[in-house]
């Protein structure tokens, strides 16, 4: 188990946008954490007042982030380096998620060729799939 505390020392993410509480399960193909969807959360104040959903955008970042967290484990000395976004294939959002629900992603490794990663990331809340995507991430 990764908790917050170690998961800052991985990631150059703060709050409001660090959006991975904690890691349940890690190896250096696939990765389950948590993002525990609080009603404070800045985005819902906008994202919409009156029927709080969390933006889609955002549960792919959190997906995107825990498949970070599992390239700066199985890989530590690539700690520290610049690691972005290079594309995004297949996402679809399923169910929306709203304050108060325990967002779960499972993420794989899919590819790795040099500094180049692709991996498949899966979000659910109760067991029930909210989002899924293949992500690509580059580390420079």
């Amino acid at each position: 188990m990764i908790d917050v505390i170690r998961i800052k020392e991985l990631m150059p993410h703060r709050y409001p946008f660090l959006l991975v509480d904690r890691v349940v399960e890690c190896s250096s193909e696939e990765i389950v954490s948590i993002k525990n969807v609080s009603v404070n959360e800045p985005f819902f104040q906008g994202h919409f007042p009156n029927d709080p959903i969390m933006p889609g955008v955002l549960i792919v970042e959190a997906m995107a982030q825990t498949g970070g967290i599992m390239v700066f484990t199985a890989w530590p000395e690539l700690k520290g380096k610049p690691f972005y976004f290079a594309g995004l294939d297949k996402v679809r959002f399923r169910k929306p998620v709203r304050p108060g629900d325990r967002l779960v992603m499972k993420v794989k490794l899919l590819k790795q060729r040099g500094g180049f990663f692709k991996m498949s990331g899966e979000a659910f809340v109760d067991d029930v799939l909210v989002a899924e995507a293949e992500m690509m991430a580059n580390i420079l």
